[in-house]
């Protein structure tokens, strides 16, 4: 596991480095002082694992996040324990307060080797889509101050709205800074599924379906939103809904 520590605090990136020194499992791969100069190493590098520091001189570790297309398993290290529990509703791998103990380091690098594990047994389970985002992948949500982790599984719907998109899952609906042309080259087509010009569905959150004007269909979702399928797509979405 190849990892990146982000902290403008030359002592503290020191003191995690001498900890990770005792597991093998984990090859320090470089150090960050600042978000841009690990915005250019994480290009640079491609680690998989980030050490985050949250507060930092100009951009926070919340804006490199933001940056990033790729978002590698993030263990945020901080001394802002209420600011780091108020920015995220679906934390991080983990998160882990300065000084970083032994004990709590440990604990994060179990989850990480649980994550790891459970991500390879997908990965042998799957023979298409290896560079598009499924459902069992997460992803960085960012809204002014809110951030959040989000398991694409739980989004269920996209929604254009000028330059922007609309993310909604379980009581959210934060923006983000992307267009829908851009989502169909990343996600995963046999489960998000572009109903319109301004609507993309998850197609496991489908509750009803019903026919509607000109030869397109009316979807009902679980979370109670509908979303018109264009005659266009529906040809496609009926092929893709049935045995």
């Amino acid at each position: 596991m190849r990892a990146l520590i982000v902290d403008d605090e030359r002592l503290a990136r020191k003191e995690l480095a001498s900890l990770l020194s005792d597991y093998h499992t984990i090859e320090i791969v470089g150090e960050a002082v600042n978000a841009d100069d690990a915005y250019e190493k994480i290009k640079e590098l491609e680690p998989d694992l980030l050490f985050l520091d949250i507060q930092m001189p100009g951009k926070t570790g919340f804006d490199l996040l933001q940056m990033l297309d790729d978002v590698p398993q993030v263990i945020f290290t901080t001394a802002y324990d209420e600011y780091a529990i108020k920015a995220f509703e679906v934390n991080a791998l983990d998160y882990l307060l300065k000084p970083v103990q032994p004990e709590r380091l440990q604990e994060s690098i179990n989850k990480l080797a649980s994550v790891i594990e459970k991500k390879e047994r997908r990965e042998e389970k799957s023979i298409t889509n290896t560079n598009k985002l499924g459902p069992d992948d997460q992803v960085f949500v960012k809204d002014g101050e809110k951030c959040w982790f989000v398991r694409l599984s739980k989004v269920r719907l996209f929604e254009s709205d000028g330059n922007y998109i609309k993310v909604y899952f379980d009581n959210q609906k934060p923006m983000i800074h992307k267009s829908l042309n851009a989502l169909d080259d990343r996600l995963d087509d046999k489960v998000f599924f572009r109903a319109n010009r301004k609507h993309m569905i998850n197609l496991n959150w489908v509750e009803n379906i019903e026919p509607w004007f000109n030869g397109g269909l009316m979807v009902t979702l679980q979370g109670g939103e509908k979303v018109e399928v264009s005659r266009r797509q529906a040809t496609r979405f009926k092929d893709m809904m049935s045995l």
